[in-house]
């Protein structure tokens, strides 16, 4: 009986670890501003996906979760906040769905099954990118109004850099299935 408590407890400490490296991982993604056109791209969006795929479904959500938490009780975590961060009051603002939509997003990536075909790989990381847009663009209706060009003002600046991101993961698809490998053997 002992031994199963050791055992669940190593496994409980290795989740809490790889999700503690993976929220920190999200909030250097989310903090590193590349040029790109139309608006600045951080990587953030790709970190979520890419949590998803490596981790699994499970473990990505945890981590996703972790951050979230992080950045509600204050921590700097998010892209946009400032150096003390200013917790529950930025999570509820115009960024709230989108930072909802990363559980979602994470889920769906670690939820599908990759294969060998890029296409359907690509299919499967362009519907979770896409879960992120929905709660986002959503939110922000509700926030500053339907009458207002929410498509143009929360998801057209950034479809080039998603897609490019997107690119991304699929070809590095396979080597990210090795990664959630070694997490699970760890």
């Amino acid at each position: 009986m002992e031994l199963v408590k050791t055992i669940s407890n190593n496994k409980v400490i290795k989740i809490f670890l790889i999700s503690l490296m993976g929220s920190i991982l999200l909030t250097i993604s989310a903090k590193i501003k590349i040029p790109f056109y139309p608006v600045p791209m951080t990587m953030q969006t790709f970190v979520v996906l890419f949590l998803g795929i490596s981790f699994g479904y499970k473990v990505g959500v945890t981590t996703i979760l972790l951050y979230l938490l992080e950045g509600i009780v204050g921590l700097p975590v998010f892209s946009n906040s400032p150096e003390k961060g200013i917790g529950i009051a930025y999570f509820v603002g115009p960024t709230m769905g989108y930072l909802i939509g990363f559980i979602f997003a994470c889920f769906l990536a670690g939820y599908f099954k990759y294969n060998s075909n890029y296409l359907i790989n690509f299919l499967k990381i362009l519907v979770s990118t896409s879960i992120i847009y929905i709660f986002g663009v959503i939110w922000l209706g509700t926030l500053i109004g339907w009458d207002k060009p929410i498509f143009k003002l929360g998801a057209q600046p950034f479809l080039l850099a998603e897609l490019f991101k997107i690119l991304l993961l699929v070809f590095l698809t396979p080597a990210l299935l090795k990664v959630k490998k070694l997490i699970k053997f760890i």
